[in-house]
C-alpha cells in the first residue's frame, strides 16, 4: 500500500518514485539485558524464620524447596509479596527476645527489593519478547481491533497493579497477570505497530520529498490556480491519500493510544529501577513523548506530509475537500 502510494504520487507529478531503505526498528533488548539481579535475605536469617511458627514458616519452606529455587519472575514476585504479608502478621504474635528486630529487618529488606521483582515479572519475562517481535509484520488494515483492545485492557489494569504494589499495598492481586502475559506470547501487536510506524515514516517521507519537488521547482499549476486538479492527481489525493493513508493513519493512531502509550506507562512507572541497556531502547522506541522517538518522527513526517499537500492543492486554487 505504501510503495503503491509513492508510485501514485510521482506518477500523478510526472515525477519518477524512489524508494527509501525501511531499516527494521531496534529489537527490544534481550532478557539477560532486562533482567535485574534480585537479592535475598541472608541465608541464615531465612532458615531462622523457616523454624518459628506462623504462616512465615510455611513462605519460606516453599522458596527452599527446588521448585522455590527456580522461581518463573511471576511467581518470584507472588513470593515476595506473601513473604512480606505474612512476616507482618507475624509480628504480633512474636515473644522471643529477637524476634521481632528479625522479622522488621526482613520486612524492611524485602520492601527495598519489591521493585525488583516487580520490574522482572513484568519487563523481564519472556513473553515481553513476543510482544514486541519485529518477525510478524505490519499493523494489520481496518478499525475496531479486538486484539488491540484486550491487550490495552490487560496492560491498563497491569499499571493500576504496579502503582499499587509501588505505593506499598502488597495485597494487590495478581491472579490474573498470567493471562495478561500469555495474550503478550500470543499476539504481536506492539512489534507490528512499530514496524508500520517506520514504515509509514519512510514512506510518508519519499511522497514528501516528491511534493517539494513539483511545489519548489516546477508548479503543477499556475500561480494563479483555476480550482482544478489534473485528474489523476485529484484521484492521488481523494482516494490514496485522503481515503487511504489517512485513514490507516488514524486505525495506527488509535492503536499507539490504545497499546503503545499503557506499555510507555509501565515503563515510566518503573523508570528508577529501568535497567541501563533497556533506557535506550525504550527512549526511541516507546516514548511516545519524546519527539526524537519512532513515534515523534511518525508524528513530524505526517505533519509534513499534510502541509505539502495543502501548498500543492493551494497552488491549484483548490481547498481540501473539494
Amino acid at each position: 500500500m505504501m510503495d503503491g502510494y509513492v508510485a501514485q504520487v510521482a506518477d500523478a507529478l510526472d515525477l519518477s518514485p524512489s524508494l527509501s531503505k525501511v531499516a527494521p526498528v531496534p529489537q527490544i533488548p534481550r532478557r539477560r539485558e532486562r533482567v535485574l539481579e534480585m537479592p535475598d535475605l541472608d541465608m541464615s536469617m531465612l532458615d531462622f524464620l523457616s523454624l518459628y511458627g506462623c504462616e512465615l514458616q510455611y513462605v519460606v519452606g516453599e522458596k527452599n524447596s527446588i521448585m522455590g529455587r527456580v522461581m518463573q519472575p511471576l511467581n518470584r514476585l507472588r513470593y515476595e509479596t506473601r513473604f512480606i504479608q505474612a512476616a507482618e502478621d507475624c509480628i504480633p504474635e512474636a515473644e522471643r527476645e529477637g524476634v521481632k528486630e528479625e522479622l522488621g529487618e526482613a520486612i524492611e529488606s524485602k520492601s527495598e527489593t519489591l521493585s525488583i521483582a516487580l520490574w522482572n515479572a513484568t519487563w523481564g519475562v519472556e513473553e515481553m519478547e513476543r510482544l514486541f517481535t519485529r518477525s510478524q509484520g505490519y499493523y494489520p488494515k481496518g478499525s475496531d481491533d479486538p486484539v488491540v483492545a484486550e491487550l490495552s485492557a490487560g496492560v491498563r489494569q497491569l499499571n493500576q497493579t504496579v502503582a499499587g504494589l509501588l505505593g506499598g499495598n502488597t495485597g494487590e492481586q495478581l491472579d490474573y497477570v498470567g493471562e495478561v502475559q500469555q495474550r503478550w506470547q500470543a499476539e504481536h501487536r506492539a512489534g507490528q505497530l512499530m514496524n508500520s510506524a517506520r514504515l509509514l515514516t519512510m514512506r510518508l517521507d519519499d511522497a514528501t520529498a516528491l511534493l517539494i519537488e513539483r511545489t519548489e521547482t516546477d508548479p503543477l499549476c499556475p500561480e494563479e490556480g483555476d480550482g482544478k486538479l489534473p485528474e489523476a492527481l485529484g484521484e492521488t489525493y481523494v482516494t490514496a491519500y485522503a481515503n487511504g493513508i489517512e485513514t490507516y493513519l488514524e486505525n495506527v493512531d488509535e492503536a499507539r493510544e490504545a497499546l503503545i502509550e499503557p506499555l510507555s506507562e509501565l515503563a515510566t512507572q518503573q523508570a528508577d529501577i529501568m535497567p541501563a541497556a533497556f533506557q535506550e531502547w525504550y527512549r526511541q522506541n516507546l516514548d511516545t513523548e519524546n519527539t526524537a522517538s519512532l513515534w515523534g518522527q511518525l508524528d513530524r513526517a505526517v505533519a509534513s506530509h499534510a502541509r505539502r499537500w495543502q501548498r500543492l492543492l493551494h497552488q491549484c486554487g483548490v481547498s481540501p475537500g473539494k
